[in-house]
């Protein structure tokens, strides 16, 4: 079962989108990620890595990709595999934004459960931090046009 956590954020989905395009910069918004690289822009087949606060670092694959409205990522290591899904929607602030962690693999009923535990506490903190960080980016766009 998807651990998922949704949050209403007063932009548009197109500056999420690119929010999630600048994986170097994860970490500005994601307290769970240290570091996060990508090889190329952010669509199927790209190819990357990512490093969480506690724990190691695990190659990721952008498994699908629809820009302005959604992408997916997975993350394995041997008999494991984690799926990151992000979602966007119009709503009426703006954007409805969605992420999914899903887990599967023959060790997905242990490490799952540890990883799984994680994810259920971070998950919410990361979505209002997501929140700030895309609305303060928002408010400065907004002075420089106005200026």
């Amino acid at each position: 079962m998807p651990i998922q956590e949704s949050i209403a954020i007063s932009v548009p989905p197109s500056l999420i989108f690119q929010i999630w395009g600048d994986v170097a910069n994860w970490k500005r918004w994601d307290p769970d990620t240290k570091e996060s690289s990508l090889e190329g822009p952010l669509r199927v087949g790209a190819k990357g890595h990512i490093v969480p606060t506690k724990g190691r670092g695990v190659p990721m694959e952008v498994t699908e990709c629809v820009p302005d409205k959604s992408f997916t990522a997975q993350a394995k290591v041997p008999l494991f595999s984690m799926k990151f899904e992000h979602e966007l929607a119009t709503h009426a602030e703006g954007a409805l934004v969605t992420h999914k962690v899903s887990f599967s693999g023959a060790l997905s009923f242990l490490l799952g459960r540890i990883v799984g535990a994680q994810v259920r506490r971070g998950l919410p903190i990361t979505m209002a931090s997501l929140k700030r960080y895309a609305e303060s980016k928002a408010a400065e766009a907004g002075k420089k046009s106005a200026a």
